[in-house]
């Protein structure tokens, strides 16, 4: 699994002009829990860039004051007029105890139902997930090849072993609807079956009336 790695400093003062001045000189504070102890820390903004800015689910190893801690994402918080970073919260791993994580999916395989014509929707980008931190992974697959015109994959569907999907079951991820040109061509296969028979008659009217036209030797 992908892992970034941000050499961090520990925080030694708190409050608001505290956090002011470091935010001054381009750092972003962020907090590290759910291990032993909480550790509030600083780090440069770019350090960050890798974690945050990406669709990836990815794993980040934070060194602050010579000890090492494992980490995922969890949340963030933004600069509501000029969006800059402001802080993060990251979860330490610990191997023995579960964690929720959103882990994006991927879609596999190619479609029965596109093969017929149909456009793929995905309706779902992420899966959240519960799980113990050696069973995450970068994405989660979801094959879509048995997947019908008018069909849904639903998030029941999905296979993610040794991994609790949190997310409600009848949710679905992915489905294939007709396109424009499909719904066209199949209402005017009917209208073309419907007027075959009527020209038959017509045909076979000819020939009586042909027959009477003809004079009489």
């Amino acid at each position: 699994m992908k892992t970034i790695t941000i050499e961090g400093h520990l925080r030694t003062e708190n409050g608001k002009k505290a956090a002011r001045q470091l935010r001054s000189q381009e750092n972003v504070l962020g907090v590290i829990y759910g291990g032993a102890q909480e550790i509030n820390f600083y780090a440069p903004a770019k350090a960050f860039k890798s974690l945050v800015y990406t669709s990836e689910f990815m794993l980040a190893q934070v060194t602050v004051e010579g000890k090492t801690y494992k980490c995922i994402l969890k949340d963030l918080q933004f600069d509501k007029v000029t969006d800059t970073l402001l802080h993060v919260d990251l979860l330490e791993l610990v191997d023995n105890k579960k964690v929720v994580a959103t882990l994006p999916l991927k879609m596999i395989g190619t479609s029965a139902g596109v093969k017929a014509g149909g456009k793929l929707i995905v309706k779902m980008k992420t899966l959240k997930v519960k799980a113990l931190p050696k069973d995450l992974r970068e994405f989660i697959e979801c094959d879509i090849t048995n997947l019908e015109l008018n069909g849904n994959i639903r998030v029941q569907d999905v296979k993610a072993p040794n991994m609790e999907i949190m997310n409600p079951p009848r949710i679905p991820v992915a489905s294939v609807v007709l396109t424009r040109l499909l719904k066209q061509e199949e209402s005017a296969a009917p209208a073309a079956g419907a007027a075959a028979p009527a020209t038959a008659p017509a045909a076979g009217a000819a020939a009586p009336a042909a027959a009477k036209a003809a004079p009489k030797k």
